[in-house]
């Protein structure tokens, strides 16, 4: 499309159908994705905007005996409590201490889940498996680990979250869903040695890619939206 045109209704449509469409899928189908495919998202993923176009963004594209691999190596530090308290993250996603609406907000996502899945608030067994399930990248075909560059700094990070719905949004484009998953912060040695980081190179997150299992209860979790009128603030004088 013409930048200096105005979109027609129908591809208007399309854009919020790709948004409003996107949540996190935590089961998918073990049905391949073309690598033409992969790289059609990824493409169109690089024009999100970076500061001075510095494009900070390095993609790891992980299927077949790649992903059986990490997933094994990291599944098994998971399950082991001794090993698993010497893995850290090397950057705090979620704040140290939670406040509201926050915490309200983090809470209801995990109980609604676990609540789908028939998890009750004292089975601290069955959350760690279904936690766990994340480093199989739910059993999506793709596993996509990003890094960045350490010198790059809070903006590049910024852009880099830019990049990252563009990818979940070009996804849904051609049909496919994602989860993006933090949760592999904590293992980014075992990452970083699978798949040769440099020194310079840091984990930002990992994402599961794939066709998502309608049949799975989990994928029926739509989270809430704030409504605007609760986060934006007009201002016309």
């Amino acid at each position: 499309m013409n930048p200096f045109e105005q979109p027609s209704p129908a591809e208007a449509a399309a854009v919020d159908a790709a948004i409003t469409s996107r949540h996190s899928m935590r089961a998918f189908l073990p049905t391949p994705i073309p690598r033409t495919t992969i790289e059609d998202i990824l493409r169109v993923a690089s024009r999100a905007p970076s500061g001075t176009n510095t494009q900070p963004w390095q993609v790891h594209v992980l299927t077949g005996a790649a992903r059986q691999r990490l997933s094994d190596r990291i599944s098994a530090i998971y399950a082991n409590p001794e090993e698993l308290a010497t893995h850290v993250e090397e950057y705090s996603y979620y704040p140290k201490t939670w406040a509201s609406p926050y915490i309200e907000r983090r809470r209801k996502v995990g109980w609604d889940l676990y609540g789908l899945l028939g998890i009750a608030k004292t089975d601290k067994d069955r959350m760690q498996q279904q936690h766990g399930r994340n480093y199989r990248f739910f059993d999506a075909p793709v596993g996509l680990i990003f890094s960045i560059d350490r010198a790059m700094q809070a903006g590049s990070w910024l852009d880099y979250g830019m990049f990252l719905e563009n990818i979940m949004i070009a996804a849904r484009a051609r049909g496919l869903h994602t989860c993006p998953q933090a949760a592999f912060t904590q293992f980014h040695k075992v990452i970083g040695e699978e798949l040769n980081f440099t020194p310079d190179q840091m984990l930002v997150c990992g994402m599961a890619l794939g066709y998502a299992d309608p049949d799975a209860v989990e994928n029926s979790l739509v989270t809430e939206r704030a409504p605007v009128s609760e986060f934006a603030t007009f201002i016309e004088n």
